[in-house]
């Protein structure tokens, strides 16, 4: 198998340590917290806004879980113009149909309720806002809007993505099937509301895979070459809430102080990863939901055990610190705490059902999706070690779920052999 090239892996290397020097001089802040839908309408009265664009999906909108707030907008006498079309992976469609919507009713300002998908396609709207002749399509890779965004309130409603704190929307461009992240310091909404009560009634299944989207956010942060006192903390914090509250809001989805962690878990999380970045979990996991629509949450669910394995001896000892941070495992052995760690999250997959693998890789796409996560991760995010495509198309095989045919021409699925 080709490795990268060692003129690439000190280029990335290089870059990476530069923009760890640069950390502390970054424009990076932190959402405002909302106490709950009932504290938007009197930030929107502060900001003289008295029209805003709710950005949603269909499911969110139709299971009435906006209600409480457009009640709460309608008292206060602000207009509130709903866009309920965006999809599970936002596309380029859905930015500019919301845009449009947003123009012709004047609003000034949005609010993205909902998962990640919402979260992102508002950024992306409000980025064609204020860059009305730049497409998305040029706004891919770092800091390409470098313009101020509309009034942002971000109400999650999954605890998983960490949307609500970070500078990065994620598209698909419908036409050719590609995922690609827009990174942005002026996508980081202004305001955040942490609600456990709009999270009480989302499904189980979606509970287990954003939540552990969220421990993917906190464990690629934290192992990553470029973290901070401050990432490493929040890391850590979001690990053993993950550890201690995902269980309990899965199996009883009501429990309201599960639900109120897991959010928090979610937002610190968020902070993390905000500032030192992702790793090959989530490069691998959008070119497969820009190919395929495969829900992020679970592609993250499915990789990380896989990807954290075949990081091997290099990951080790952060992934020990995190086993003894979170109780896995007091081993004081480094390799045995980290793969201690590692199956633990394997065991927390299994008991919530989330497979080994995903449905629908196609082998004759696996050199093209391969390309696409180098071309996102390398140089911007700082694993423990550099990966090319041939290595990358590894961690696609790992979890392609391969089909056979039975002497009676019935095809069974059944895991890859990788």
């Amino acid at each position: 198998m080709r490795k990268m090239n060692a003129v690439k892996k000190i280029y990335c290397r290089v870059f990476q340590l530069g923009m760890r020097i640069a950390l502390p001089f970054l424009p990076y802040r932190e959402p405002k917290l909302i106490e709950g839908v009932g504290g938007v309408p009197q930030v929107l009265r502060e900001h003289h806004i008295d029209c805003v664009m709710l950005v949603t999906d269909a499911g969110v909108h139709g299971l009435g879980l906006t209600a409480h707030l457009e009640e709460e907008l309608k008292a206060a006498n602000i207009r509130c113009v709903v866009y309920d079309g965006t999809v599970a992976n936002p596309t380029v469609a859905n930015a500019e149909q919301a845009r449009m919507l947003y123009l012709e009713n004047g609003c000034q300002g949005l609010i993205a309720f909902g998962g990640g998908s919402s979260m992102d396609c508002a950024k992306a709207v409000g980025a064609r806002i204020v860059r009305p002749k730049k497409p998305l399509a040029k706004m891919e890779g770092l800091l390409h809007v470098m313009h101020r965004l509309p009034l942002l309130i971000a109400v999650p409603t999954t605890a998983g993505t960490g949307s609500e704190t970070t500078l990065a929307a994620v598209i698909t461009d419908e036409k050719i099937h590609h995922k690609y992240p827009i990174n942005d310091f002026s996508l980081i909404p202004h305001y955040a509301v942490l609600d456990p009560d709009v999270t009480l009634n989302l499904p189980r299944q979606l509970t287990a895979t954003t939540g552990m989207d969220a421990l993917t956010h906190a464990v690629e942060a934290y192992i990553g070459r470029s973290t901070t006192k401050g990432t490493r903390a929040a890391a850590i914090e979001a690990v053993q809430l993950i550890f201690a509250n995902l269980p309990e809001a899965y199996y009883n989805g009501h429990n309201r102080e599960a639900r109120a962690n897991m959010l928090r878990a979610a937002y610190l999380a968020g902070t993390a990863f905000t500032k030192s970045y992702v790793g090959y979990v989530h490069a691998v996991a959008h070119s497969l939901g820009g190919r395929y629509g495969i829900a992020h949450g679970l592609a993250n669910s499915v990789l990380l055990p896989v990807v954290l394995k075949a990081y091997g001896s290099a990951a080790w000892k952060k992934l020990a610190e995190l086993a003894r941070a979170s109780g896995v495992s007091q081993s004081a052995s480094d390799e045995e705490a980290a793969k201690a760690f590692i199956d633990y999250i394997d065991a927390m997959n299994a008991a919530m059902d989330i497979p080994e693998t995903l449905p629908g890789i196609r082998t004759e796409d696996i050199p093209q999706l391969a390309r696409y996560a180098d071309h996102e991760a390398n140089p911007l995010y700082p694993v423990p070690v550099l990966w090319g495509p041939d290595q990358l198309e590894e961690m696609y095989k790992q979890v392609q779920e391969v089909s056979t045919h039975d002497g009676n021409g019935n095809s069974n699925h059944s895991q890859t052999a990788a």
